[in-house]
């Protein structure tokens, strides 16, 4: 990896980092989500990066791919947050999540046991480990401590403006692997929940350009994100309805509506671990 890529993607790992501490130190019982996001966009803007994708905040049961529209649903005591960001320089992206509860302490062991796996991953990960490797020892630590990972969720490879850019790390030990090489950058995102750890769809609230030929879209869309996804309030006045095959990135919910955790840091590979650059 180049010295310019390698800093762009460790400003992009400080920025992202910075803004996840301020903005998990936020969360409180009834401030409305939308303040929240707004805050992540906005602050990762003025430490000089961009969004690289609009800030996830799921809640107990949502694991995933929620962003609030309006100033409606607000954080309730007891609440599971999922604070979920990117933030990139000229396309190198960093991708960090963190989950608070809100209030209580109820749900301590089920963020700790998150919180762990992803530690222990970190601590395997290297050039040519094999990607059911660290799923394996995100199964067995989440498991330890008595809850089930989200099967269907995955660890990734990152690129330039890629932000799922074709390997994945899976949260189990699957059958399928992938060899993990030097200079490949990867986010690692274990989800533990009570429940069975399989998922169902909800609303779609992102989106994003998809890369097939016959896709028709408002240019100005394509203009202002390119290939990364946006939320419609980030876009007050353009429609999206005359676009054709626009990706919707659907709420990613546990099937059996239990609460979910998440933990997530971007890290470069190198010969003998990696770089945690979030």
């Amino acid at each position: 990896m180049n010295e310019i890529v390698h800093d762009h993607y460790m400003e992009a790992g400080k920025i992202a980092a910075q803004v996840r501490e301020e903005a998990a130190a936020r969360v409180k019982e009834d401030i409305p989500l939308l303040e929240i996001a707004e805050f992540i966009e906005n602050r990762i803007k003025e430490l000089g990066a961009k969004p690289a994708f609009p800030a996830n905040i799921s809640i107990n049961e949502i694991a995933s791919h929620y962003t609030p529209e309006d100033n409606i649903p607000r954080f309730k005591r007891g609440d599971v947050v999922k604070i979920d960001i990117g933030a990139h320089i000229e396309g190198f992206i960093a991708d960090t999540a963190t989950s608070i509860e809100v209030g209580t302490q109820d749900h301590r062991s089920l963020i700790h046991a998150c919180e762990e796996a992803l530690k222990n991953a970190i601590s395997l990960i290297k050039d040519n480990t094999q990607t059911r490797t660290i799923g394996g020892i995100i199964e067995t630590t989440i498991k330890k401590h008595g809850f089930n990972p989200v099967r269907d969720l995955t660890g990734h490879s990152l690129e330039r403006y890629k932000l799922h850019a074709g390997v994945t790390i899976p949260n189990y030990r699957s059958i399928f692997s992938q060899k993990i090489r030097k200079d490949m950058v990867f986010a690692i995102e274990p989800f533990a929940t009570y429940g069975k750890g399989n998922i169902k769809y909800g609303k779609p609230h992102i989106y994003a350009i998809n890369g097939r030929s016959d896709t028709k879209v408002n240019p100005e869309i394509r203009k202002l994100f390119g290939p990364l996804p946006f939320a419609l309030r980030w876009i007050p006045g353009i429609k999206i309805e005359d676009s054709t095959g626009l990706r919707e990135y659907l709420e990613i919910i546990e099937i059996g509506n239990e609460i979910v955790a998440q933990s997530e840091h971007t890290m470069i590979i190198n010969e003998n671990g990696c770089e945690v650059i979030t």
